[in-house]
């Protein structure tokens, strides 16, 4: 046989679902923000683009975790015509490599596990940043991906309730439904109202626009502004973001294509200031200093917390003989 020839793991969607579990996504992204902070690990260069054809946006994230010895790339976008055609909008897979020869070891589906990986950044967030009085968890959307958000945040405080908004209102009982299920409470309020409840926020938006404004958030609240990944979005106020005390996946991608690009393009944040998360699992800084302090996580979504969680997935797959697989 060719040595140039290797096998390929194939895991699918399915049977992603039935391997990654929350758990398994939170200490992977919390494992790899750890890494990237110590220098251990690197994202290259997003590619994103407008493909000019059913208004999808397309691109490419990748990256090298040294510490795990994890290389892959994700190829994947957003078509906002597949709900009607009864699809997932974000639509996504991952390659995996092997560091030491380069010949691809694994196709990983990455739909579910983006949408995973999604909320466990903002859970990570959660559990180190926000107040541990937290009752009230606010969340700002009600697509596709705010139902994972919504169960991994409520295992990081002690919630008893979930105030939520929506812009297309008719959408919030399918998350109305998620909260009764793991037994909070829940109710649709404006995005004021919102603000003036919630202990943490969640915003998982494609929006364009401020939904939420600096004088609007109570003191001591958290946010994890997570739908914001693409030059010109925008979910809260600048000026919400310039008060708050800044922290992010990565502080390249935060001030370029996240929550922070526009009070940073304005003078109104200073670079300098947000810190990446990474820095706080370590221990090397703070996090949170004072109760009434508003943090904001710029959650923009970086490539190694897709080949974070798609190599736990492989991994596992491969010790219980699940993998498909081909040869190339």
């Amino acid at each position: 046989m060719n040595a140039e020839t290797n096998l390929i793991q194939i895991v699918g969607e399915d049977l992603c679902k039935q391997l990654v579990n929350r758990k398994l996504a939170f200490d992977a992204i919390q494992d790899v923000f750890s890494a990237m902070a110590r220098g251990g690990a690197r994202n290259f260069p997003v590619i994103r683009e407008g493909l000019g054809h059913a208004g999808a946006v397309y691109g490419f994230k990748s990256g090298f975790d040294a510490e795990g010895l994890v290389l892959g790339v994700k190829s994947g976008g957003y078509w906002p015509g597949n709900a009607d055609r009864g699809l997932t909008n974000h639509q996504s897979t991952v390659i995996l490599f092997d560091p030491d020869t380069g010949q691809p070891s694994a196709l990983v589906g990455g739909n579910y596990l983006t949408a995973i990986r999604t909320a466990a950044s903002s859970a990570v967030s959660i559990a180190h940043l926000a107040r541990t009085d937290a009752k009230v968890l606010g969340m700002v959307g009600a697509g596709h991906q705010s139902a994972y958000q919504l169960r991994a945040a409520a295992e990081q405080r002690d919630f008893e309730k979930v105030v939520a908004w929506n812009p297309h209102p008719e959408m919030l009982p399918k998350l109305a439904a998620v909260a009764q299920d793991i037994g909070l409470d829940f109710e649709s309020v404006s995005q004021r109202e919102l603000g003036a409840q919630a202990d943490v926020i969640i915003t998982i938006t494609s929006a364009f626009e401020p939904l939420l404004m600096r004088d609007w958030i109570k003191p001591g609240t958290h946010l994890a502004c997570m739908g914001t990944d693409t030059k010109g979005k925008m979910e809260v106020d600048p000026e919400l973001v310039a008060s708050a005390q800044v922290f992010t996946d990565e502080v390249a991608q935060s001030v370029t294509i996240g929550e922070a690009q526009h009070a940073v393009t304005s003078g109104a944040l200073d670079p300098d200031a947000i810190t990446p998360i990474g820095a706080v699992i370590n221990g090397d800084h703070p996090g949170r200093t004072e109760i009434d302090q508003i943090t904001l996580f710029d959650g923009t979504g970086v490539g190694l917390q897709d080949l974070a969680v798609a190599s736990v997935a492989a991994r596992l797959a491969s010790e219980a003989g699940l993998a498909g697989t081909v040869r190339l």
